[in-house]
């Protein structure tokens, strides 16, 4: 289905969204753009370590909150790598805006693990030994077979889970090359989920070579072919990030954090707002900066050092 008709079916206020990736890589943007666009209110978003798309959500919150709000976010890491960690995260949590809920990316995986099992909760070593169990809903109890203390961690389902793959077929079966970071463990413990690829391809493709399915197809309610769904972030065997363009976001996000409100609306209006969809969006980022992207990724290292970064 289309991407509108996929945020406008499954996406609804209130809901706790679940969102695939891994801080640079692979992040859902072109449905984050969407539900911006739309707009939600009172969202949870659940994560293990994110970078653009809960920056993107909570700077539309910051810039227009009558037009999409989130209440809560449970998580290990939101930030951008080599770029520090999130402004708009830190601008929220200053400002009392938000509430969050604070645990290890170990943790958070084993939360969705837990509830792709259909298991309220899972027993862990790790969060033991400090204070993190303070700031979250684990809990402590005496193992009932070798009474030693050990954390309880409860279950994360999401309303939604969004993810961005490298490939589906058109009933949901997905291949993720490289790192699948917990995007399958996000697809068998949201009620529903919305998936980007790169590529559709034949089900008959899939079905040659199923062991390299990711996340199968019942898990998944809606498939949106969008290449460079989830520019500027990593697409590994397709595109690297664009640095460029990930730094002028985070450079307008420290500018708004310090009082600039006009530069970032701004860039949400040019890149989001005044645009109908992901076409629009990528039109707008300079060729040179999309090939740079596609020729890094797909080059082998001796190969990058002949690469001349495109200036900013």
């Amino acid at each position: 289905m289309t991407m509108t008709e996929a945020v406008k079916r499954f996406v609804k206020d209130g809901d706790n969204i679940g969102v695939g990736g891994f801080v640079n890589s692979r992040q859902p943007v072109a449905i984050a753009h969407e539900i911006i666009r739309q707009g939600r209110k009172d969202l949870i978003l659940s994560f293990q370590s994110a970078g653009l798309v809960p920056d993107y959500l909570l700077g539309a919150m910051a810039l227009k909150p009558d037009h999409l709000s989130v209440q809560r976010m449970e998580f290990a890491y939101n930030g951008h790598e080599y770029a520090g960690t999130s402004s708009m995260l830190r601008y929220m949590t200053e400002n009392e805006k938000i509430f969050i809920e604070d645990w290890t990316n170990f943790s958070m995986s084993a939360r969705f693990k837990t509830a792709s099992m259909g298991l309220p909760f899972m027993p862990i070593r790790s969060g033991q030994g400090g204070d993190i169990e303070k700031c979250n809903r684990s809990q402590v109890i005496e193992c009932p077979f070798s009474k030693r203390d050990i954390l309880l961690i409860p279950a994360c389902h999401p309303d939604v889970g969004i993810l961005h793959v490298q490939e589906a077929d058109i009933y949901g079966n997905c291949r993720i090359k490289g790192q699948t970071f917990t995007c399958p463990e996000i697809a068998m413990a949201s009620k529903n989920v919305i998936v980007t690829c790169e590529k559709l391809v034949d089900h008959q493709i899939i079905a040659m070579d199923p062991t390299r399915t990711s996340i199968p197809f019942f898990a998944v309610d809606a498939v949106v072919e969008i290449p460079f769904g989830c520019y500027p972030t990593v697409c590994h065997d397709v595109h690297y990030y664009d640095k460029i363009h990930l730094e002028h976001f985070k450079g307008l996000t420290d500018a708004f954090r310090k009082g600039d409100r006009e530069s970032l609306a701004a860039y949400y209006d040019t890149y989001i707002f005044d645009v109908a969809d992901t076409d629009e969006f990528i039109g707008k980022i300079p060729y040179k900066q999309l090939k740079y992207a596609r020729q890094t990724e797909s080059r082998s290292l001796e190969l990058q050092t002949r690469l001349t970064p495109p200036a900013a």
